[in-house]
């Protein structure tokens, strides 16, 4: 199917372009959401006698868009999150989560314009992108931590706390290293024995 694009959409052109998708897509996404018209004749003649101004528009937009990116991008928002000890969530932090935490920042957007592929569930810090218009893009950091206490060492750091109690957790380890050094040994004394048993018997 072809359409004419009445902004700039990734990957496919810019306003006014005339281009081939796939029926769904169009039906399902562009045509719906108002960023492409179908190619007829008719189609075609009333986007030119409106494209000064349809740009006119897009330029005050993208203009609007660059001043709120300004102030915007490096962002960084605390969503705080139930997890296990190893950083896994109970739960997920998805776009609707990330759009309402900048929301609250004082920047009102919605979930369609983060850019998620796929929900988050550890804890870290993650840098997600933020569409505030078709050429205007921002990047937010996104901090998913157990407590604000979390939250602001993970920021300070810039990496996750896997563990409400670090030292505890490196007793733990160095326990199972000297369990597993000492199993070591005695399977290498148990061999000698064996060994110089197998030499008596021979002798």
């Amino acid at each position: 199917m072809e359409v004419i694009l009445l902004e700039r959409v990734e990957k496919l052109g810019q306003m006014g372009d005339i281009v081939r998708v796939k029926p769904g897509f169009a039906r399902n996404y562009l045509l719906p959401r108002e960023k492409a018209l179908r190619a007829t004749e008719a189609n075609k003649k009333a986007f030119e006698t409106t494209r000064a101004q349809l740009e006119a528009e897009n330029l005050k937009r993208r203009q609007e868009a660059a001043a709120v990116g300004a102030k915007l991008d490096g962002l960084t928002v605390d969503l705080i999150r139930q997890a296990g000890e190893a950083g896994h969530l109970y739960g997920s932090v998805n776009a609707r989560d990330i759009a309402g935490a900048v929301s609250d920042a004082g920047f009102t957007i919605n979930r369609g314009q983060v850019a998620l592929t796929s929900p988050i569930k550890t804890l870290g810090l993650f840098d997600v992108i933020v569409s505030l218009h078709p050429e205007v893009s921002v990047s937010v950091t996104v901090n998913v931590a157990r407590t604000a206490e979390e939250a602001a060492i993970q920021a300070e750091t810039g990496k996750a706390i896997a563990s409400t109690d670090e030292a505890e957790e490196a007793e733990a380890r160095a326990e199972l290293e000297a369990i597993f050094e000492e199993g070591a040994a005695d399977a290498a004394a148990e061999e000698e024995a064996a060994g110089g048993f197998d030499a008596d018997a021979e002798a």
